[in-house]
């Protein structure tokens, strides 16, 4: 690894979290670290760290893969969320199952027509059901690392910030901070990091693929 991406001390990690605003609860606030790189040779993807070091998420997508599904992996390459493209859609929808299934999505997340003029990056809307209810609205900025997630009581979950320089390393925008709430399941917030590059992302024409 090029250079440390993570803190290599619990001291390290204390002192950021303590930074960092309880939202929601009392309960521990994580901080992960989001590399927006592959671990595997010739893929796109991301590794993502606990405030450990720990490797806890994995996105590895073949570039010449299939181009709408991607799978988000715990550390051992279990898929824990399947992220796939609606089709016939004339924005950006995304359905996110469990697993590996392809039926029952657990939501969907769709890029507001008219988000050039608003806010909004994108709503997320549960598929449980027929209710179709609002679950999290996404703003801010993605190109900026600078995006909010808020619940349907307007609460926020999850945030995504640029991660500060140490020890004299600057961080580009390819390393960057997911801060999630105790409230919020970590491997949603991260498949919301995953579908902001899709939508938002530099190289989002080459970033989209499969794990064979």
């Amino acid at each position: 690894m090029p250079k440390k991406i993570y803190p290599n001390s619990t001291t390290a990690a204390a002192a950021e979290s303590t930074r960092i605003p309880k939202q929601i609860s009392d309960k521990q606030v994580e901080v992960l670290t989001v590399w927006k790189k592959s671990l595997l040779f010739n893929c796109n993807g991301f590794t993502v760290f606990d405030r450990n070091g720990n490797l806890v998420f994995r996105v590895d997508n073949y570039r010449a893969g299939n181009k709408t599904e991607i799978f988000l992996m715990d550390a051992s390459g279990k898929t824990l969320l399947t992220i796939r493209r609606k089709k016939l859609s004339l924005t950006d929808n995304w359905m996110v199952f469990d697993g590996e299934t392809s039926v029952n999505p657990r939501f969907l997340v769709k890029k507001p027509v008219n988000f050039l003029t608003t806010k909004d990056l994108a709503h997320v809307i549960s598929c449980q059901g027929n209710s179709k209810e609002l679950m999290y609205e996404i703003i801010g900025s993605y190109a900026q690392r600078c995006v909010a997630v808020y619940d349907s009581e307007k609460r926020l979950v999850a945030e995504i910030q640029r991660k500060e320089a140490k020890a004299g390393v600057t961080f580009g925008g390819d390393v960057f901070k997911l801060i999630v709430q105790p409230e919020l399941d970590h491997a949603v917030a991260m498949a919301l990091v995953i579908l902001m590059e899709q939508m938002f992302g530099l190289r989002r024409s080459s970033s989209l693929g499969r794990l064979g």
